[in-house]
């Protein structure tokens, strides 16, 4: 699709997107006789002398953008109009303009429309995997649904290397086929690019992965490379130009530059500059697999994919969006360092037993703006003066949070204080220390300086309400016109009041957003020297007009400017005839019955030299802003440093405030392989049963010294679901950084979190909700390593008891045995705990039901050591209303087979 200035959509374009848009698609007979339009393949063509055509304008781009971009995920093309020169000129029959396509627009290379999302990154990844080994399923490999089984391309190296242009991130990732799939869940990217080879391959399990996730995918010719991170040098910052080539594999520099190859090609070479390269390793985070995002809702529900409800929501306490973007960044990706995790503990420990600091930073860190995106919006040759104070703004605040900081420092706790500070309080003000360290003022606060000196803000927020006034006129009546179904008669259709309204703007004299200067006067030398002339010429003004009026004795006389007329001198009603004598040397250019507008020398020549001072003024304007935005660029490493400092503070604050707020604990990490939690909860359901005037149940877990796995029973409703999730993510919360939902918390690094639950069918790819759950199984049994922690819930429920019971034996089996991990395991197959009472690591825990005589009964929540064999079904089926002669005959029924249902065979352990 392509977009100009007026913005229009022809042929099969206005038939297919109009509706969409919520356009009307006209016909318009053209001078050439019929034109060729592309029908649709269900229908006839239609009279192909008429042309389709559906536009808008302008100035509503944004909004039509968000619906071909972001929800339609569609590329869009932005043509602009570029003055010729004179070859130019002859070589387009003497056209004073050409057409050209200026970038493409896409849902990967958004930059800074505003309809993107602030709070989310917006990632475009490319993925470089030999195309040789993308036809696995072919192969022998299953139905897609989880990673391959056949052994073929299992150690298949893949590339990755993902960024965001709105804020110059930019990541590579060497990883192999089985790992993919949760590491592309982990980005989240907005658009995947891969190489046009794999458009032709059919059963190609890269794609049909892709496919799976609904995510854009876009096919790309790769061009040849060098091979060779030199060839990313010219689109990143100064700080990127000593890369360490040999850190890079191979296929993570052909996937780079193979983004950055179609980055390119969007922004038609525009020059940008990325932030340097990082690169990211399996090992180094914590690896939270695809299904377990979803299912335990890290950052939207599983119900209705909803932000409210989800983990990001239960504990997001950020006050800026970049701190948000961080957060939740963090969330999906956990580190595995153990330095890293306490240092980040460190410092929300500071900040939560210094509350005042708390409270300042976060009043703080309010008045800051997205400034990665802004700078970054800069290194495009984008970004205008609002843009400029709000980095101004941001930059004046880091001031501020750097002096607060080391007052912090210094103070009656500081190291500089003499005192003797206890240990946790010393490693809190050193992780203060290593951030003040990274905190660059220097030339930041003279770039604020110059702005601040440069830009009127008053002025500036007078020229924003003009243009919005101005906008609102144009909207108003343009939306009048355009829906005339005739175009010859559409300006005829225009309601009177629209006509009068546009009318009367025309004749009173009002100031013009182009009367607006957004530079203040002492900018630089030059625009005081062209406003003091510019002075001078309106006072001629001034002097002119008097001098006419005596000259006429009309006093209704003014000197005027209209885009039809030019300058002229207009006069009312009785002052005409007298005026026409007076003025002698003039010329009538238009008349009506009350009024008439004259052409006079003088005021032509006076106001033409205004027009060449105005222009001038806005030529110094343009010359002093590109000044400014040089400036920028030359900061552009510190203002990004700084920007990072300033989320890590944010997450850090909201950390703190969530830990006073909720009563959370510190949790000490280790390299041990064990979970130790007391009085553990969950961070979302525990919110909402608070909201509710409800208490939450804490339960412990111990799991990994002597008791490897815990089998859980109880009845439904019991909360076996709850305790496992709220494990997993006490795990993910205590390794982002956090403090935790507990009264004590002790856990080994986890390098893998796997999550059995909450599954349903999949129909458009031929999957039931059994096959669904065996293939989030045998991903579970394939991955996980003794380092890992697994939860799954009521494995082998979507089959009949007996077969259900095998595989959930079979998957007990293979977790103890195998995988060796930590894991909760919840079944409502009580025959499990029999099966595996030899497996001396195992233990048996459960949930309760308390039956009073009356009939009532409540659940208790507490686990306890010991095999709930009654899942209270029924009791479940009343609650939720079922009728009640419905439940009768399920009691019949149940009395009736219970018999049948002891004398199951049970197996052994040792028979397995």
């Amino acid at each position: 699709m392509l977009i100009m200035r007026r913005v229009k959509l022809y042929f099969e374009h206005a038939e297919e997107y109009g509706p969409l848009l919520n356009l009307k698609v006209a016909q318009k007979p053209t001078r050439a006789g019929p034109v060729p339009m592309v029908c649709k393949a269900d229908s006839q063509c239609r009279n192909t002398s008429n042309k389709k055509k559906s536009g808008f304008q302008y100035f509503q781009l944004d909004r039509y953008l968000k619906v071909l971009v972001q929800d339609l995920g569609k590329y869009v093309a932005i043509a602009e109009e570029y003055a010729n020169d004179p070859s130019q000129k002859m070589k387009s029959g003497g056209l004073l303009f050409d057409r050209r396509v200026a970038r493409i627009i896409t849902p990967g290379t958004l930059i800074d429309e505003k309809f993107m999302d602030p709070w989310e990154s917006n990632f475009l990844l490319s993925i470089h995997a030999d195309s040789r080994a993308g036809d696995l399923e072919a192969k022998g490999s299953p139905r897609f649904g989880t990673t391959p089984t056949d052994p073929v391309g299992l150690v298949q190296d893949v590339g990755l290397a993902w960024l965001d242009l709105s804020s110059g991130d930019f990541f590579t990732q060497r990883t192999d086929i089985i790992s993919l799939p949760s590491i592309i869940a982990r980005i989240g990217p907005r658009e995947i690019v891969v190489d046009q080879a794999f458009e032709t391959i059919e059963n190609s399990w890269l794609i049909s992965l892709l496919k799976e996730g609904h995510h854009v995918i876009t096919y790309h010719r790769q061009k040849r490379s060098s091979g060779s991170v030199n060839d990313w040098a010219p689109m990143f910052e100064e700080s990127a130009a000593g890369l360490d080539a040999g850190k890079f594999s191979q296929v993570e520099v052909a996937a780079g530059n193979f983004l950055l190859q179609y980055v390119n090609s969007t922004q038609l070479d525009r020059k940008t500059q990325l932030q340097a390269p990082v690169q990211r390793h399996d090992d180094e985070y914590m690896l939270i697999d695809r299904n377990s995002l979803r299912a335990l809702e890290i950052k939207s529900t599983l119900r209705d994919g909803n932000f409210e409800g989800s983990l990001l929501h239960a504990v997001r306490r950020t006050v800026t969006k970049s701190g948000t973007r961080l957060l939740s960044q963090r969330l999906s990706s956990p580190s595995m360092s153990l330095e890293e995790i306490n240092q980040r503990l460190d410092l929300v420990s500071e900040l939560q037993v210094s509350p005042v600091l708390r409270q300042d930073l976060i009043t703080l860190l309010r008045n800051t703006f997205d400034s990665l995106r802004l700078v970054q919006k800069f290194s495009f040759g984008r970004g205008d003066a609002d843009d400029l104070l709000s980095l101004s703004k941001t930059i004046q605040v880091s001031a501020q949070i750097t002096e607060l900081l080391e007052a912090h420092m210094e103070g009656p706790n500081g190291d500089l204080a003499g005192s003797a500070p206890t240990t946790k309080c010393h490693r809190g003000q050193e992780c203060i220390r290593k951030l003040l360290d990274r905190l660059s003022m220097e030339g930041p606060i003279d770039l604020s300086v110059r702005i601040l000196e440069a830009i009127d803000e008053d002025m500036l927020s007078e020229f924003h309400r003009l243009e919005d006034r101005e906008a609102a006129d144009l909207v108003e009546l343009a939306e009048d016109v355009l829906s005339e179904e005739d175009g010859d008669s559409k300006l005829k259709g225009v309601p009177k009041n629209i006509k009068k309204a546009a009318s009367s703007k025309s004749k009173q004299e009002t100031i013009s957003r182009h009367d607006v200067w957004i530079m203040r006067r002492s900018a630089s030398t030059i625009l005081t020297k062209l406003h003091k002339e510019l002075d001078r010429l309106l006072e001629g003004v001034d002097e002119l007009t008097t001098a006419l009026k005596e000259k006429t004795g009309a006093q209704s006389l003014t000197l005027k400017w209209t885009p039809g007329l030019g300058h002229i001198v207009h006069v009312k009603g009785k002052d005409l005839k007298a005026s026409l004598e007076a003025l002698g040397s003039t010329r009538s250019v238009s008349a009506s019955k009350s009024t008439q507008s004259l052409h006079l020398s003088e005021w032509t020549q006076l106001g033409n030299k205004i027009e060449e001072a105005k222009l001038r003024i806005r030529a110094e304007e343009d010359r002093v802003f590109d000044q400014l935005r040089k400036l920028v660029i030359h900061n552009l490493i510190k203002l990004r440093k700084n920007a990072a400092v300033l989320d890590e503070l944010d997450v850090a604050c909201s950390f703190a405030t969530l830990a006073s707020e909720q009563n959370l604990m510190r949790p000490i990490l280790n390299h041990k392989t064990t979970h130790c939690i007391v009085g553990g909860r969950h961070p979302m359901v525990e919110v909402g049963l608070t909201e509710h005037g409800r208490q939450f149940t804490a339960n412990d877990c111990m799991v990994g010294d002597k008791e490897r796995i815990l089998l859980i029973t109880g009845p439904n409703m019991g909360g076996k679901s709850t305790f496992l999730r709220q494990n997993a993510l006490i795990s993910i919360l205590a390794q982002t950084g956090s403090f935790v939902p507990a009264d004590y918390v002790e856990i080994g690094l986890v390098d893998k979190i796997f999550s059995r639950v909450g599954s349903a069918d999949n129909l458009y790819n031929d999957q039931s909700t059994f096959m669904v759950e065996m293939l989030e199984t045998a991903e579970i049994l394939k991955q996980a390593t003794p380092k890992s922690f697994v939860i799954m819930d009521e494995v082998g429920r979507g089959t009949t008891p007996e077969d259900g019971i095998a595989v959930g034996f079979a998957a007990l089996w293979h977790l103890y045995h195998r995988n060796g991990c930590r894991a909760l395991f919840a079944t409502h197959f009580h025959a499990l705990a029999d099966m595996t009472q030899g497996f001396e690591e195992l233990g048996c825990y459960c949930t309760d039901v308390v039956e009073e005589r009356d009939g009532s009964f409540s659940y208790v929540h507490r686990l306890r050591k010991g095999v709930n064999r009654e899942s209270h079904a029924l009791k479940v089926a009343r609650l939720a209303g079922m009728p009640e002669d419905a439940i009768s005959m399920a009691t019949k029924v149940l009395e009736q087979l219970q018999p049948h249902l002891q004398d199951l065979p049970t197996l052994s352990a040792a028979n397995a």
